[in-house]
């Protein structure tokens, strides 16, 4: 309880992140013609994301769909951020060739999460820790990426049985709180260094299997976090796997991206 009461305390430094000193770098320019800019409408409220065609497409197929949920430092409105880590693994032409799929990063606004989380104050009204409830209404922006991937369904382009969904550090969280809240939709998942309600891991371990990630010394989500994760899901029997790096920080990401076999286990596994 102590280590989860730690863990939940550095989630304010991870959410009060100051995006607007985030500027984009070299990569990020190189891989942007890449993605096409796209935005999504429902209900008065616009969730901007960029999409990544599969190669050599082909009008009468059906792709496999992933989702790639940014962390809190990509938060804002440019439509360009988001693609800061992950942009460059998933737009690689070589994993394109062998695993064509459509693949979406959304963009998250700035003061927004995408999974609701809820602070909790001590007597002098300190904030001293954060809970993932599920009897809340979503957050705007992961309220929007249920419709949103509803509707690349309907377009006729996207495989539903082949949806894939994951995330780092806040969109860790964000992939958690999806499969969790649905967990027919999914067919795996991938959260690098998030949190989440591990108690509700009930509502998707024998249907989504997860591949675990996370630093051994990341001092901002601390990797508690994701063994809290692993014990659960190796309780309730899931299929799932946990790769922890030992001495390895808060961009466990990095360590992600060049892990070998990661987008075949993904696409191993279909609803």
């Amino acid at each position: 309880m102590r280590n989860l009461k730690l863990m939940l305390c550095l989630l304010v430094t991870l959410l009060t992140i100051d995006t607007q000193a985030q500027t984009p770098d070299a990569s990020l320019q190189a891989i942007d013609s890449v993605f096409s800019y796209e935005s999504y409408i429902h209900q008065g409220d616009t969730l901007r994301y960029r999409m990544l065609t599969p190669l050599h497409h082909d009008i009468h197929k059906k792709y496999p769909l992933i989702i790639f949920l940014h962390g809190a430092g990509e938060r804002g409105s440019d439509n360009k951020a988001q693609l800061k880590h992950g942009g460059k693994w998933l737009g690689n032409d070589s994993l394109r060739e062998k695993f064509p799929a459509y693949v979406i990063f959304p963009q998250c606004p700035v003061n927004e999460t995408w999974a609701p989380m809820k602070a909790k104050f001590d007597s002098v009204g300190k904030r001293v820790s954060f809970e993932f409830p599920l009897n809340t209404p979503p957050t705007k922006p992961g309220g929007m990426l249920k419709p949103l991937i509803d509707s690349l369904i309907a377009s006729g382009k996207v495989d539903p049985q082949r949806i894939y969904i994951g995330g780092l550090s806040l969109g860790g969280m964000g992939t958690f709180y999806m499969i969790t809240t649905y967990p027919n939709l999914f067919a795996a998942a991938f959260p690098i260094c998030g949190a989440g309600n591990v108690d509700a891991a009930v509502n998707f371990a024998k249907k989504v299997p997860v591949w675990i990630f996370h630093g051994g010394a990341d001092p901002v989500v601390p990797v508690q976090a994701s063994r809290q994760y692993d014990e659960k899901l190796k309780s309730l029997g899931a299929e799932h796997k946990f790769t922890e790096y030992p001495g390895v920080g808060h961009d466990s990401w990095n360590n992600v991206f060049v892990e070998p076999g990661v987008l075949e286990w993904l696409f191993d596994h279909k609803k």
